[in-house]
């Protein structure tokens, strides 16, 4: 069987609307097997959440994660990619 090449990757999340927080929070349990680290701040003075998240997965599962993410309602997302990649 052929090993897959991962790459890792940052995700950051900007949330600006508590409403879609249930659905982040369940799509990173999803993939929560290639998540190496996550970190989350909330930002009282502008009422947002900023968060981290580190990842090491093949790149199309890279690109859904944050893909799905970034469609869901009050959430911005943007995706770093570095470039090693690993098997």
């Amino acid at each position: 069987m052929e090993a897959t090449e991962t790459r890792v990757a940052i995700i950051g999340i900007i949330v600006e609307d508590d409403s879609s927080v249930e659905e982040l929070n369940a799509l990173l349990h999803e993939y929560g097997r290639y998540i190496i680290g996550r970190m989350g701040i909330p930002y009282h003075k502008k009422g947002i959440n900023v968060i981290s998240i580190a990842v090491d997965a093949p790149q199309d599962v890279i690109s859904a994660l944050s893909g799905k993410v970034g469609k869901l309602e009050g959430i911005s997302t943007k995706t770093a990619y570095s470039k090693v990649t690993s098997q």
